[in-house]
């Protein structure tokens, strides 16, 4: 096989596993993620349980508002129930009191009611933060074990870059230009082997006379379809 055909091969093995990287850095951050995830979930919950509680309390302090006026309106209205004259004027009071007094009562009932949701709110919240501290505690061990994971992983991408960046140098330029001109749309798929005289890139039928040439590795000769460098591959070509 042609030398330059030998390292464009190669350097497209190397590309491939450069960005097979990705995935793998993907994988192991996605527990972390996960997790994460999990927690800003749980606070975003606490937050607004916050603002309900808060809502709750400031509809307690209008409630607690309207019991004090009531409770002062009925007692005003027990100093008038003296001085009336006329029957007419005593039953206008008792209406008014009556009213005042349903007033009151349904105010205080709601004062109940809304401690009821509190407490429930409150016994939530507990719950809440009870399996945020959980999920924070199983946080730090995801943490090491996904800092662990991706020293490995730098090392074994760091070896990976200094061969290609090595390979890089000793190949001739104009190939290289060539070779990452067709890497812009074809990606992984650049260098290509040539199987039952097919490209492996397009998966077309080669013709003969580029079939043999290939068959040779000579020359760097690009499938005729899709512009793909093609190989064969050293125990198919003996075959």
């Amino acid at each position: 096989m042609n030398k330059y055909l030998e390292q464009l091969v190669l350097l497209s093995k190397i590309d491939r596993e450069i960005d097979s990287f990705e995935p793998k850095i993907e994988s192991i951050n996605k527990t972390l993620k996960e997790a994460e995830e999990r927690i800003e979930k749980i606070n975003i919950q606490l937050q607004n349980l916050a603002e309900e509680v808060k809502d709750i309390e400031h509809q307690k302090m209008q409630n607690n508002a309207h019991i004090a006026e009531f409770s002062a309106k009925i007692k005003e209205l027990g100093k008038k129930s003296g001085a009336v004259k006329t029957e007419k004027e005593a039953n206008a009071l008792k209406i008014e009191e009556d009213i005042a007094r349903e007033q009151l009562d349904a105010a205080n009932d709601e004062i109940v009611r809304l401690d009821k949701i509190l407490d429930n709110k409150a016994l939530f919240s507990k719950e809440l933060s009870k399996e945020r501290d959980k999920e924070e505690q199983g946080l730090d061990e995801i943490r090491k074990t996904t800092n662990a994971a991706m020293e490995g992983l730098d090392k074994e991408r760091k070896s990976v870059y200094d061969k290609r960046e090595k390979l890089v140098n000793d190949i001739n330029q104009k190939i290289l230009s060539f070779y990452e001109k067709i890497r812009k749309w074809a990606k992984n798929t650049t260098v290509v082997p040539v199987k039952r005289q097919a490209c492996y890139g397009c998966f077309m039928k080669i013709y003969d006379k580029t079939y043999l040439s290939i068959i040779k590795g000579e020359e760097i000769i690009t499938c005729p379809h899709c512009g793909r460098i093609l190989y064969k591959e050293l125990e198919e070509a003996k075959s």
